[in-house]
């Protein structure tokens, strides 16, 4: 008899930098916590972070742009990503590095002007003719291949759908049968059907059917209330820049030439400025209608010092047109020459008139006791079992290194305690792959007194 386990078909996702963040870690106030939400320290900057989430949700700060600046390692890409944590799902967050833009494919404003539109939603509200409920009848019904042959087609399709109120049966054309079908529509779904265009939305199963016995991992939802016949308000989340590729992509039927056509076309298609102003008029028309109701994102442009000058000029413009987003800029470098110019040092090699427009966040080094914390936190989202000794001698390394070093030493130190037999980290194993690895500081130092045999 052979018995097998059955695995998981969940995918497992690696864990990334910063996936223990989950907010900014204020109190009711305002006023940060020192650990909280998977941040540590950086009081001041959290607090200032705060009020711009508060400025963002009343929509006051549209088209204007914050700069967090401070030395490698100090925190500047969790605090963006914990700012659109706290803005929630249904605002939209679009990361990009500076050093996006130099595509061979498209111009970089074509690449600027992309991911600003990815970070503008727009919510449109339709109030829909439906007929919603849970299937109790599915029945196809088939008749002769009008074009002869053995085949049968499916000349309409019976439904039955059941709310609290009552049932209605419907008789549906075949196209429609097509779309419960790719639906993966099945008796005891909850579903919603559009009387105009005769789309299919499945909400989930019915929670009549949910037992403590059902294996399905399900979303069950409950029996609609009202008639199977009603007018429902359907709310729909799109970026603007899915408007633009929607309108951008040829309407080719489907002959052989057309097809063609899209496989010889270049990866990437570069929208006109000419189709994003007239989807600007149709959208600005939706929002005066009260239809739609635009919802300005963050763009967080993370390494800003990589942008050239015509980049930074660019941005300006982008930034004060009627429909931009709330911008997000991070970089780690001080006094520096500015990208695309000669002899132009400018702060964080961002032009003058350009820093003029930002609110500036600054970012500090953290502390040994803050190194501690946050090492501790990293063994925990990463299910690594160490001593407390074990993670103060990590600290002392993280203090005299860097933060982001320690963090890396935190897998391989596992690895040699697993060979050991250990099930936890101990001191000696953060010293043996101590050994093993060398940091930035020690690396240079190395260089330094054997410049003699390195080639220059």
């Amino acid at each position: 008899m052979k018995i097998e386990e059955v695995k998981s078909t969940a995918k497992t996702q690696r864990i990334s930098a910063h996936s223990h963040i989950k907010g900014l870690g204020l109190d009711e106030n305002g006023v940060p916590i020192q650990m909280a939400a998977g941040l540590v320290g950086q009081e001041s900057a959290r607090e200032a972070a705060g009020i711009v989430v508060d400025m963002i949700r009343s929509k006051k700060m549209a088209g204007r742009a914050l700069l967090l600046a401070g030395p490698p390692g100090t925190g500047k890409t969790a605090i963006a990503l914990a700012i659109a944590q706290e803005l929630g799902t249904k605002v939209p967050f679009c990361p990009m590095v500076g050093s996006e833009v130099y595509s061979t494919e498209i111009k970089k404003t074509e690449v600027l002007m992309e991911n600003f539109r990815r970070a503008i939603g727009l919510r449109i509200r339709e109030t829909k003719e439906v007929y919603e409920g849970e299937v109790t009848e599915l029945t196809p019904v088939e008749t002769e291949n009008p074009a002869g042959g053995y085949g049968k087609t499916v000349s309409h399709v019976i439904i039955g759908l059941k709310t609290a109120k009552g049932t209605k049966q419907l008789k549906l054309d075949p196209t429609i049968y097509e779309s419960l079908q790719k639906e993966k529509v099945e008796v005891g779904d909850v579903i919603y059907i559009e009387a105009n265009s005769g789309a299919v939305k499945r909400q989930g199963r019915s929670d009549t059917f949910a037992t403590e016995f059902d294996l399905e991992a399900e979303e069950y939802v409950p029996l609609p209330k009202g008639d199977v016949h009603k007018k429902k308000e359907v709310v729909q989340d799109v970026t603007l820049h899915d408007l633009d590729c929607a309108n951008a992509k040829p309407q080719g039927g489907h002959d052989i030439m057309s097809m063609m056509g899209q496989l010889m076309k270049p990866k990437k298609t570069e929208i006109t400025d000419k189709l994003r102003k007239e989807i600007n008029k149709v959208v600005n028309k939706y929002i005066d209608q009260g239809i739609a109701e635009l919802v300005p994102g963050v763009l967080f442009i993370d390494e800003v010092h990589m942008l050239d000058i015509e980049t930074f000029t660019y941005l300006h413009r982008a930034l004060e047109s009627a429909i931009a987003p709330i911008v997000i800029f991070a970089t780690n470098r001080g006094r520096c020459q500015i990208r695309g110019t000669e002899d132009i040092i400018s702060p964080h090699g961002i032009p003058l008139d350009l820093l003029d427009r930002l609110l500036i966040i600054r970012t500090l080094p953290y502390n040994k006791a803050e190194l501690l914390q946050i090492l501790k936190l990293r063994a925990v989202t990463e299910g690594i079992g160490i001593e407390e000794e074990a993670l103060a001698a990590l600290a002392e390394v993280g203090a005299n290194s860097t933060l982001r070093y320690a963090a890396q030493l935190l897998t391989p130190a596992s690895l040699s305690a697993r060979a050991d037999g250990a099930s936890r980290i101990s001191p000696q194993h953060i010293s043996a792959v101590h050994t093993l690895f060398l940091d930035a500081k020690s690396s240079a130092r190395i260089l330094t007194q054997h410049s003699d045999k390195y080639m220059k």
